[in-house]
């Protein structure tokens, strides 16, 4: 179980029965979710958006395995990253359909999230963080050998190519829908995990592993689904990037990343359904926008952390879940 500073900082909520009601109020958060994705293009750079939904989904998955797990990755760059270099370079040099890129890229992350989490759930806690952060770092100095990944130079220029051979991706407002699909899909299958009796017994272990191992589960086994799914979901994300951005780059596996979905959890609010989406929204927005500051960009995302700590440590939707009464 994840005993960090951070975790501290961030405590998840609490636990409670979904009711009709909040299925009910979870229903018309997704269909305003969905009217959203469908207005956004209009008045918004497509490309951007496309960057948001790809970190938004790699925070989803993020959240699923810290905010329902209770296990804290440093390591989480290794699939975003290597699903990356695997689509570009699949999509680039096999000339594989954009379809076919993304479910290599995804397929590599789910196995190398299940080696890597079959080796890291045997210990807990910063331990297990520990175990993850060196794991992601020899992914990063793999990647920065081996002669597929383009060393410094990254995998440029990747095709966009058209989806099962018909319909082509080179436009933007077209590549933007596959993308909102693939987020909406993404974002609908941890909605059902979570909800699901596999998510409940998550949460126990969470709260309390040494009762849940008394009352017979395999706290192991949960643990690694629960990591191979979170690995496989940050993969698809990984690849949909590499795709929208047309590069695989060293960026992507860098411990920063693993940094920058941890920040992005924690400022929307973590264990709840759709605090990463606000997060992912929150730090995509002030990198894009506050780039003519550059390093200081750093600075100022430090800051607002700091403020979310300091002020409500629930994260942005874990606030309005706290003054509705309601589970977001």
């Amino acid at each position: 179980m994840a005993d960090t500073a951070a975790l501290d900082a961030a405590p998840i909520a609490a636990a409670r029965p979904v009711s009709r009601d909040d299925k009910a109020l979870h229903r018309k958060v997704f269909a305003g979710l969905a009217l959203a994705l469908v207005l956004a293009p209009l008045v918004l750079y497509p490309v951007f958006l496309m960057k948001v939904l790809c970190f938004a989904l790699f925070a989803l998955a993020f959240n699923l395995l810290l905010g329902y797990g209770g296990l804290l990755s440093f390591g989480h760059a290794a699939y975003f990253g290597m699903a990356s270099y695997v689509c570009a370079y699949s999509a680039k040099v096999w000339g594989l359909t954009p379809e076919l890129a993304i479910l290599t890229g995804t397929a590599t992350a789910a196995i190398l999230g299940l080696v890597f989490g079959a080796l890291a759930i045997r210990r807990q806690g910063i331990y297990f963080s520990m175990i993850t952060l060196a794991l992601a770092q020899m992914v990063f100095f793999f990647s920065l050998q081996a002669k597929f990944t383009g060393g410094e130079d990254g995998i440029q220029a990747v095709p966009r190519g058209s989806l099962f051979g018909a319909i082509s991706l080179e436009d933007d407002r077209v590549l933007y829908a596959l993308v909102a699909l693939i987020f909406f899909g993404g974002m609908l299958l941890i909605y059902r995990i979570i909800h699901s009796p596999f998510g409940q017994v998550l949460k126990a272990i969470r709260d309390n592993e040494p009762r849940a191992v008394s009352l017979g589960y395999r706290v192991n086994q949960y643990k690694l689904a629960v990591f191979v799914l979170s690995a496989t979901l940050a993969g698809a994300a990984g690849a949909t990037k590499a795709l929208v951005f047309q590069l695989a780059s060293l960026t992507d596996v860098h411990w920063s990343m693993s940094g920058e979905v941890v920040l992005m959890t924690l400022v929307g609010g973590m264990g709840t359904v759709f605090g990463p989406i606000a997060g992912a929204l929150v730090i995509i927005t002030m990198e894009t926008y506050l780039a003519q500051f550059g390093a200081w960009v750093t600075v100022i995302q430090g800051a607002v952390f700091v403020l979310c700590v300091l002020l409500f440590r629930e994260g942005i939707v874990g606030l309005f879940a706290r003054i509705l009464k309601k589970p977001l």
